[in-house]
């Protein structure tokens, strides 16, 4: 090892990127401040180190350069602007306390900082680097506390998902009103059930929405999306669920609508054919339940005139049985679908008559809703003390950490499903009576679309009225009409189809309308447009 006869200095500047030190002085100014100290105090300084990088924990490599070099007689002494500069870690500091001891270390001068050598000097210098690693804990500490503080007011603490941007100005989460439409939409397709995580994907490299990094979403991004409750008004932070005080991008009800979905989802299945033809996938041959196909064939004169035609015929593909039925020209096809169409449809009288009824009923609704609406907050009350009563276990430790979370997720969850139903029922009292005036007006409007040329149309308005109980047999399509036992469980078509049946048996007032009037009979206003409008069908099993 070399002999050092002399006072040989490595001066040393650190400015650590961390919060906590962004009151030091800056590397330039330190450098400035320690070179003037080495010139009044006659100080050699071999080299000068610079180092950017918090000393909260071992490993800086600068620093342990510095050491190695001490080790091998290379300097004898640091000059630095504070003890905290050299360490804020037990370790970091444990190792110049050591290379002290050992007289590899012989000089320590610091600018504000005073150090000899001496027991009193290094018991000195253990309070400062112990000084310097309690104010970094104590940071650590205190910056956690104000998180959990800023999570219990509901203001998300981190970078916020794509559909939101974090507001400089106010420290909150805030729409963005550019993604935001987007992510809604993406909910809204995926709840219908015809869409894949893959086509989601796509759906926003299309709307130019990309990853932080800029790369297209992919499935897993998709689904972490379509997943994320933060959307609904609720984010999830440390493996807990916490109620956000931002705006929500999507209805709790949508959210759950989605979920459902990817669960259904998540077995892999194959994709559906597209179809060749207009009617194809809406009837059954009913000799041996197979579906009936299209097939489109051009014959071909003699002198060169070319004929189109379409048939539709059994598929053929039972294993059990051969079957007989034949085949049926489009056009043919095409008359009785339209004929079964005008059958049910709305006679303009009664649609007028309905009209009025569903204008009386608006008053009588309200009360319905009332009684809604007052017994969920009175379960939201509940919930609320629910939660107060396991947040009081928790911190009297009779609760488990994962059993109080599990827990205070499920109630958040409740509440947010319970609040979002008052909040549509107040705004929208009566929503069940607009799917029931579009049904009125789509029934109405069944006999023009049976009377024109559009096959697809036909085909989603038989789709929709007879379901998968179009059956043909013989050239002739039949659909099975509801009998009276059935029509409870029946939907707003059967029971119009059998209204047209009872016309002239009935008078008019009973087939429109029951006893207790059209609207439902639970203050609960369903979603479902066939459970609502399924009035009609209970009116014959009365009258039967």
């Amino acid at each position: 090892m070399e002999n050092i006869s002399s006072q040989k200095f490595f001066l040393y500047a650190r400015k650590s990127t961390d919060m906590e030190d962004k009151q030091v002085l800056s590397i330039e100014a330190q450098l400035q401040e320690l070179r003037d100290f080495a010139k009044r105090e006659n100080l050699e300084i071999v080299c000068e180190f610079i180092e950017k990088q918090s000393a909260k924990v071992p490993g800086r490599p600068i620093f342990n350069d510095i050491i190695e070099q001490i080790e091998k007689g290379f300097a004898n002494g640091i000059l630095a602007w504070h003890p905290d500069r050299l360490a804020r870690n037990s370790v970091d500091g444990g190792r110049i306390i050591y290379l002290v001891d050992e007289k590899k270390l012989e000089f320590l001068k610091f600018i504000q900082f005073w150090f000899e050598p001496t027991p009193q000097g290094k018991f000195m210098l253990s309070i400062a680097f112990g000084q310097s690693k309690y104010y970094v804990d104590s940071l650590s500490e205190n910056t956690k506390r104000g998180l959990r503080q800023k999570i219990r007011r509901g203001e998300y603490p981190s970078l916020a998902p794509v559909g939101y941007i974090n507001d400089s100005r106010t420290k909150t989460v805030v729409v963005d009103k550019k993604t935001a439409p987007i992510i809604r939409r993406a909910f809204e397709l995926y709840a219908k059930g015809d869409q894949t995580l893959q086509g989601i994907g796509e759906y926003f490299e299309r709307n130019h929405l990309v990853a932080k990094n800029g790369k297209r979403i992919h499935i897993s991004r998709a689904t972490f999306i379509l997943s994320n409750p933060f959307y609904y008004g609720h984010f999830r932070y440390n493996s807990e669920i916490y109620e956000g005080k931002y705006e929500p991008i999507v209805a709790k009800k949508l959210w759950d609508q989605v979920q459902e979905v990817m669960k259904r989802k998540s077995r892999p299945r194959h994709k559906q054919k597209n179809e060749p033809q207009a009617y194809c996938g809406l009837l059954s041959c009913a000799s041996c339940g197979m579906q009936i196909t299209g097939e489109y064939r051009v014959k071909t004169q003699l002198n060169g005139t070319q004929h189109f035609y379409t048939y539709y015929h059994c598929t053929k593909k039972s294993k059990t049985q051969k079957c007989p039925e034949p085949c049926i020209r489009q056009e043919s096809l095409d008359a009785q679908i339209s004929s079964l169409l005008q059958k049910v449809s709305l006679p303009q009288d009664w649609a007028d008559y309905l009209n009025g009824r569903l204008e009386k009923d608006k008053v009588e609704s309200a009360q319905s809703v009332s009684a809604f609406v007052e017994k969920n907050q009175k379960m939201i009350t509940d919930i609320a003390v629910k939660l107060q009563r396991l947040l009081d276990g928790y911190l009297d430790q009779d609760i488990d950490k994962e059993v109080y979370r599990a827990e205070k997720a499920k109630l958040l969850s409740e509440k947010k499903s319970l609040e979002e139903e008052i909040s549509r029922n107040q705004q929208k009292q009566k929503h069940w009576l607009e799917p029931m005036e579009k049904w009125i007006k789509d029934a109405g409007n069944m006999e023009k679309i049976a009377l024109d040329g559009n096959l697809f149309a036909k085909k989603v308005a038989a789709k929709e009225i007879f379901g998968s109980n179009l059956l043909l047999q013989n050239k002739l399509v039949r659909a099975s009409a509801p009998n009276s036992s059935e029509l409870a469980g029946g939907n707003q078509w059967d029971a119009l189809r059998a209204s047209h049946q009872k016309v002239g048996l009935l008078s008019e007032t009973r087939i429109l309308e029951p006893m207790v009037g059209i609207e439902p009979t639970t203050y609960r206003l369903r979603s479902d447009c066939s459970a609502r409008l399924s009035y009609i069908g209970k009116i014959f099993g009365e009258a039967s």
